[in-house]
């Protein structure tokens, strides 16, 4: 029987993401009209839960994305612990050959352990999981039953090694996309187990 709740969920899309442009946390870019469609399929199919407590980071595409819980009388914080990882100096840089070669560089680096390697002006993954551990703390102890989280793709890959017990090294093996939706029990005990994942509810 699990004590809580916990649903993630991958903001709607944005023009960053249809066109291929790298956006991190320094980008502060609005949902678009498919995000839009996705947020309001999200929450056309979720409206029936008993949402306690509503948690997003910084960044407006997050709020906006799962905007619909907010006009509830749902008590909501804004968490920018939960803000996307930096790209640093490739925030805003379309993704051509040189730097997909160099993204898949840094994602080799990072499997392969070197946690504390960044792009110029970046964060690493263990800085992101300096933040998010805050977060999670916020998180695992707000009252309620049945809690939503809105942020990013690689914040929450991250974020799902933190809660699931997985070493950083690992955090590719877990999916995003735009409104995907991965729902976590947190048991009586505290331990997390994953209980499902939910893709887009359009591409």
């Amino acid at each position: 029987m699990s004590s809580k709740k916990i649903y993630v969920v991958r903001h709607g899309q944005t023009d960053y993401n249809l066109k291929g442009v790298v956006q991190g946390s320094g980008i502060d870019a609005p949902i678009n009209d498919t995000g839009r469609k996705q947020a309001n399929l999200f929450y056309e199919k979720n409206k029936h839960l008993p949402i306690d407590q509503i948690y997003f980071s910084g960044l407006i595409r997050t709020r906006q994305s799962i905007e619909k819980f907010l006009e509830s009388d749902v008590p909501f914080t804004r968490l920018p612990e939960l803000n996307e990882i930096s790209w640093g100096i490739y925030e805003g840089t379309p993704m051509d050959e040189k730097e997909n070669q160099y993204y898949i560089h840094m994602l080799s680096k990072w499997n392969e352990g070197f946690l504390d390697y960044k792009i110029d002006r970046g964060e690493s993954p263990q800085d992101v999981a300096k933040r998010l551990t805050r977060a999670i703390d916020i998180i695992r102890s707000a009252e309620g039953k049945h809690i939503l989280v809105c942020m990013h793709g690689r914040a929450i890959r991250i974020l799902m090694c933190l809660m699931l017990g997985y070493e950083l090294r690992f955090m590719d093996a877990f999916k995003h996309q735009n409104l995907c939706c991965y729902e976590l029990n947190q048991l009586d005990d505290g331990q997390i187990r994953l209980e499902s994942y939910t893709p887009s509810p359009v591409g």
